[in-house]
Parts: C-alpha cells; sequence; structure tokens
C-alpha cells in the first residue's frame, strides 16, 4: 500500500494580513520584556528592603520574583530561537 506524502511549505505572505501579526507579536513581545524588567526591578527592591529590615518572607517574596522575572525573559528572548529549531527539526523529518 502505497501513501501519498504529504509537504507543506510555510510562507509568510501567503495570509492576508500576515505581516500585521508579525508585528503584533513583536509588539507583545517587546511589553513582554518590558513587563520582566518592570517585575525583576521591583523584585530585586523587595529584596534589598527586606534584608534590610530583616523581614524573611519579603526578602523570600522579593527573591522568588527577581529569579521568576529573569526566568522569564530568559524564555521570552529565546522563543523565536525555540521556536525555528523545532520547526526545522520537524522539518528534516521524512
Amino acid at each position: 500500500m502505497h501513501f501519498a506524502d504529504v509537504h507543506l511549505t510555510p510562507s509568510p505572505t501567503a495570509l492576508p494580513g500576515s505581516a500585521v501579526l508579525q508585528q503584533l507579536a513583536n509588539g507583545l513581545a517587546a511589553w513582554a520584556l518590558v513587563g520582566a524588567l518592570v517585575a525583576f526591578v521591583v523584585g530585586a527592591a523587595m529584596w534589598a528592603l527586606g534584608s534590610h529590615s530583616q523581614n524573611m518572607h519579603q526578602s523570600s517574596t522579593g527573591r522568588r520574583a527577581v529569579f521568576t522575572s529573569a526566568a522569564a525573559a530568559i524564555l521570552i528572548g529565546a522563543a523565536p530561537t525555540i521556536v525555528n529549531f523545532f520547526f526545522h527539526a520537524g522539518g528534516a523529518v521524512r
């Protein structure tokens, strides 16, 4: 039994409005990075104030905010590379 091969060649210009979607995704990524930066600064301030005032709960909350926002910024920045890697890895499967 012979099955027909399926070929997929996506083109960003094939859909109407794809340029607008790309601009929207770029804008969302930029705002997400700004949000991660704000969370990082607020978390660092909480960590510093909590450590200075010997408030362990505030210090641990600030530390968690710093590490979470740093991880979020790394994931947001690496998202296009991760998507491209898996897209090309999936395209290599025959």
